[in-house]
């Protein structure tokens, strides 16, 4: 299946529980809610559409990666860009390599203000100039493209909202 990136959007209210314990924001089967089909599910019809309202919810696929690297600094001793606040993170792979524990962040409202304002500002150049060489260059930038542009757009809605967001990855 592989590692997926999925956010939840919080009122302002939830926020000091969400920076204590970002897990508590996250759904209990956050790719049934990406997916639209039954939490828990292991069969059914995956929906186009999913299960939680777009203020609510964003799903970043496995493009997460890319997101991340257009807004990681460049060089090590350069800061990363605001944006990258909402894409930093790894999972912690266990000693088997086959299993992980999920990173998990809260953004509060502020934060994600920033973020939004920062996004404005990244243009599909900007992913097409972080890709690594040798990839599908054409592919991955539409695919990158089509994340950022949903990122973008969620993170404004939420920040619009006064809102915080609490995002896993895993």
């Amino acid at each position: 299946m592989g590692i997926r990136y999925y956010a939840y959007a919080f009122d302002s209210d939830q926020t000091g529980k969400a920076l204590a314990d970002p897990k508590s924001m996250i759904g209990s089967d956050p790719l049934s809610d990406a997916w639209g089909v039954e939490p828990g599910s292991m069969m059914g019809i995956v929906g186009s559409v999913p299960a939680l309202p777009e203020r609510d919810f964003l799903y970043l696929d496995k493009a997460w990666r890319f997101l991340q690297r257009a807004t990681a600094p460049r060089r090590s001793d350069a800061t990363p860009r605001v944006a990258y606040q909402m894409f930093e993170g790894q999972v912690d792979f266990d000693d088997d390599g086959c299993s992980w524990r999920p990173w998990v962040r809260a953004l509060p409202p502020d934060a994600v203000a920033a973020v939004a304002r920062d996004l404005e500002h990244i243009s599909d150049g900007d992913i097409i100039a972080s890709l690594s060489p040798g990839t599908s260059l054409d592919a991955d930038a539409a695919y990158a493209a089509e994340y950022l542009h949903r990122a973008s757009r969620f993170a404004a809605a939420v920040a619009a909202d006064g809102r915080g967001l609490a995002y896993i990855i895993g």
